[in-house]
């Protein structure tokens, strides 16, 4: 089935489930989907009539949530964070859950002697979400290898930015409404194929080595004095290193067991292909439901003189309309541990 074109359509729900509104035209919108970090939505609606005015007036941020469809399917949805109310239009700018996560700590205490990176998650997000659930799912999409010991002190900390320090060591995550997905970083299900036909405005091939190494070193907490080291010279880059601490760490296996997931993540073929500015074709195929940050797509490219065929991870996904045209951006990484590059 093929990607095709759409239109959208919104509403606005209170927290507790009920409506707000949905009336009044739709002329801009927004929205994408992110690996590892949270997501936001925009949508501008025009005002048309006094019921309309009434409705929209009654929009309230963090109270309310926005749910955006495409062509009458659910695509995204999040508590709002913004409104903004001009003479004919209203803007409402909105996050996702994770971006409410953004806005909650660590409750209690959380002690892993060594448990899966997606264990240790979905953990954090059920403590952080309990007090004040707005309603969520967690989907363990596959078992992460990785595994780790961490404490978590009550109090101390946002709850996105602990997950966000686990994504560095071997777990990836995002947010589809109100389910966030937990997967290993090198999930390689795929989702199709692409190719210069489905990015009909073209592709550029990129080698960027900036988050390339070959040797992670990682300090644990500093009262430990603890620190991990994978990694050393690579016959064909030499000798790269990056050092991080986490202070969530408290034992040297946990310090070498991180530093053995950063270097995973970081020995990656640094040549991918870059379609940040190229949109896809609606003949492309694939469906909105597929692309989803954290799985893949073989994308191959021979319009250009680094000719290359390449299983991509999916790590962004962006979608505007305007009213008269959809665009629809995807965002991917290389996916491999191949370090020689032919």
């Amino acid at each position: 089935m093929p990607l095709g074109c759409a239109t959208h359509g919104y509403t606005i729900t209170d927290r507790t489930g009920g409506h707000v509104a949905a009336s009044g035209r739709l002329t801009d919108v927004s929205y994408n989907r992110l690996l590892n970090d949270s997501s936001d939505a925009s949508v501008t609606i025009g005002v048309e009539g006094l019921d309309c005015c009434d409705e929209l007036g009654n929009i309230r941020s963090w109270r309310h949530w926005l749910n955006i469809f495409r062509n009458g399917a659910f695509v995204w949805s999040g508590p709002i964070v913004t409104a903004t109310w001009s003479r004919d239009e209203v803007t409402v700018n909105a996050t996702d859950l994770i971006g409410l996560l953004d806005r909650r700590v660590v409750h209690r205490q959380i002690t892993f002697a060594r448990a899966p990176l997606s264990t240790i998650a979905s953990t954090l997000i059920e403590d952080g979400l309990r007090p004040d659930d707005p309603g969520h799912a967690v989907t363990i999409v596959a078992p992460t290898v990785s595994t780790g010991g961490r404490t978590y002190q009550a109090w101390i900390g946002q709850t996105a930015d602990h997950l966000r320090d686990l994504a560095e060591t071997g777990l990836d995550f995002t947010a589809i409404g109100q389910n966030i997905l937990l997967l290993p970083d090198d999930y390689a299900e795929t989702i199709g194929r692409l190719s210069d036909d489905d990015l009909p405005q073209g592709l550029k091939v990129t080698e960027d080595g900036a988050s390339l190494a070959t040797r992670q070193v990682v300090a644990a907490d500093e009262d430990t004095g603890y620190v991990g080291v994978a990694g050393g010279i690579n016959d064909y880059y030499g000798l790269l290193e990056i050092y991080t601490e986490q202070n969530t760490l408290k034992t040297l296996s946990d310090a070498d067991q991180a530093a053995q997931a950063k270097l995973d993540g970081s020995l990656n073929v640094p040549v991918f292909i870059d379609t940040q500015d190229v949109t896809l074709s609606p003949t492309a195929p694939v469906i909105i439901e597929q692309l989803v940050p954290g799985w893949c797509v073989d994308i191959t490219s021979g319009q250009t003189c680094r000719e290359i065929t390449q299983r991509m991870k999916i790590t962004g996904l962006a979608v505007s309309e305007n009213g008269e045209a959809e665009r629809i951006v995807l965002q991917v990484s290389a996916l491999g541990d191949d370090l020689v590059v032919t």
